[in-house]
């Protein structure tokens, strides 16, 4: 069994079977950001929803965003620097809590 369907995103809006109003709330917002050209342009927020979407690790997310990103005219180049950013920050964020184990082994005399 796989849980991740593509053709499940198709559905994505079905959500808001039970509370409408909020899913359409939730789309609103979501398209207002994500959809239009701002302090950011549609290209560099399509690049950073792809980097955030393999950090959360969401395949619906990395298919929408890589069409996205392909839309908004990002190169392949740089969406595998935006996933290179997200990976480095990921090491970076692993490797800094380091400093709580030297805190922990220095308590202890290590």
């Amino acid at each position: 069994m796989n849980y991740y369907e593509s053709n499940d995103l198709k559905r994505f809006a079905e959500v808001g079977k039970f509370r409408k109003e909020l899913m359409d709330m939730f789309f609103t917002y979501y398209n207002k950001v994500t959809g239009e050209d701002g302090a950011l342009t549609k290209r560099e927020k399509a690049l950073i929803g792809l980097a955030v979407a393999h950090a959360k690790q969401c395949p619906y997310c990395i298919d929408a965003y890589t069409t996205q990103c392909l839309e908004t005219g990002a190169s392949p180049d740089q969406m595998t620097e935006a996933i290179h950013v997200t990976a480095a920050l990921e090491a970076g964020m692993t490797l800094v809590h380091g400093v709580q184990m030297l805190n922990n082994l220095e308590k202890e005399g290590a």
